[in-house]
């Protein structure tokens, strides 16, 4: 399938390692660079904010989905290409899958990985067959990879979890993976 937009879940906040924003801002630079349009969750905070600025600096199209609750919570961002409000927080998850062709996830909470499982089961249940990428930032995802593949060993995922999930240690090895 070919990829024109990607969908990047990640932290409305910086996290403790300045390398979680370096690499979402290099991930941004190298979305806008190779032509795709980056759909992430329209927050002017943390690493939405770096992705989207950096994508924004090089050129790129960016649209933001936020759900109103979180308006003022995430402090939406005034500068994107397009800004979608949604009535709520499922609202925003099933339109930020349907805008894209692949999901990224970077290092974030409980919001991020709730939208990595989520991809992962609709992906899982044939609801949607979008490759899934996870930015594996200074080892930010090593256990939770490690944890997946054991649900592999132990007989309770369908298929190999590589065919749905690719980690990736730098956004440059991201990239390369999407591009395959």
């Amino acid at each position: 399938m070919e990829i024109n937009a990607v969908t990047v879940f990640c932290g409305s906040r910086q996290g403790a390692d300045p390398q979680y924003e370096r690499d979402a801002a290099q991930l941004g630079r190298l979305i806008a660079e190779a032509g795709l349009k980056l759909i992430y969750g329209g927050g002017n905070k943390g690493l939405m904010c770096a992705l989207a600025n950096a994508a924004l600096q090089t050129g790129g199209k960016v649209t933001g989905v936020i759900p109103q609750v979180l308006i003022e919570w995430e402090q939406q961002h005034t500068g994107l290409t397009e800004l979608i409000v949604t009535g709520d927080i499922h609202q925003r998850k099933k339109l930020m899958y349907g805008l894209c062709d692949a999901a990224i996830v970077l290092p974030g909470g409980y919001g991020s990985l709730d939208e990595l499982f989520e991809m992962l089961t609709w992906n899982q249940l044939n609801i949607h067959n979008k490759k899934i990428f996870v930015l594996n930032t200074a080892g930010y995802y090593r256990h939770l990879e490690a944890h997946i593949l054991k649900m592999e060993a132990e007989g309770f995922l369908y298929g190999r979890s590589e065919e749905r999930i690719v980690f990736s240690n730098s956004p440059e090895a991201l990239m390369s993976s999407i591009n395959d």
